[in-house]
């Protein structure tokens, strides 16, 4: 039987993703809307403390971010803006459009490229992500979790579905 619980926004899993945008004035949003490019890393469990930080700490009011964690910020070769160095897999992207509604901020891009550290790529040169260990994120226990174990083949586990029933 279900209970009723605490209306709240929450999607779970939610990945944890560094949004990295060059800026004057460290307004992700507003940077994204000016350079009309950003990239989106995916944090991982080594580094959960920084991707924590960054979450927690407005480059609004913190200047110094990168300065705090000892990461380093690089430019991308495809698109206009930073990537952090030591999450494992980035995408470049450029700035497809911004979608506001009452209820809605979202930023959408066209990925342009993608890179991953050689130590998570399989024999076939795919990411494995057993071996990212991505963070996700808990939003009705505030908590993060790791990605890992593979639990079925997507497009296979409901495949025997599709034939009707005798």
């Amino acid at each position: 039987m279900k209970k009723d619980i605490e209306t709240k926004m929450a999607v779970f899993p939610m990945p944890v993703l560094m949004i990295a945008a060059y800026d004057e004035d460290h307004k992700t949003t507003k940077n994204i809307r000016a350079v009309k490019a950003f990239t989106v890393s995916l944090a991982d469990t080594k580094n959960i403390a920084v991707a924590d930080f960054f979450g927690i700490a407005t480059g609004n009011k913190m200047a110094d971010k990168f300065e705090r964690t000892d990461f380093h910020a690089v430019k991308s070769s495809h698109v206009n803006a930073p990537i952090i160095e030591e999450f494992p897999v980035v995408m470049e992207c450029e700035l497809a459009e911004i979608v506001e509604t009452e209820n809605l901020h979202a930023v959408v891009g066209k990925i342009i490229n993608a890179q991953a550290d050689e130590n998570i790529l399989d024999a076939k040169g795919k990411v494995d992500a057993a071996k990212i260990n991505a963070l996700i994120f808990d939003q009705f226990q505030d908590s993060y979790y790791s990605v890992g174990e593979k639990v079925g083949k997507a497009w296979h586990e409901g495949a025997p579905l599709m034939k009707p029933k005798k």
